[in-house]
């Protein structure tokens, strides 16, 4: 009977694909269910074998340390180049889309503190 492997809301496209790949390397059978036209629906991974249950679990957690790791070692190599975005880089690039977010932030933050008042 199929088991439940994985719930894939807000997992990135190359993350299912890296996933999908490793699974088809250790032969085993799955199939993903989309979260329907609505968006309400259970996106998710199914194991169609689910006594293989636990070596898919076992995979699943290698390739999460590993993609960890490779995230990190990016954004260390990131920081290191310079290429890092601050909220500063960002309020350089668009200056007045900036100064409109912090102004609707101040201004929601001053409509719900006012009413304490």
């Amino acid at each position: 009977m199929a088991v439940l492997l994985m719930k894939l809301r807000l997992v990135p496209d190359d993350e299912l694909a890296e996933i999908e790949a490793l699974l088809e390397e250790n032969e085993l059978e799955f199939y993903t269910t989309t979260a329907g036209n609505w968006g309400i629906s259970l996106p998710a991974l199914w194991l169609v074998d689910g006594d293989r249950k636990d070596e898919a679990k076992a995979l699943l957690e290698r390739y999460a340390v590993d993609r960890q790791t490779r995230a990190r070692a990016a954004y260390e190599e990131q920081r290191r180049s310079g290429s890092v975005r601050s909220i500063w880089d960002i309020a350089r690039e668009s200056p007045l889309r900036w100064l409109g977010s912090m102004l609707l932030v101040a201004g929601l933050l001053y409509i719900s503190l006012t009413a304490f008042w």
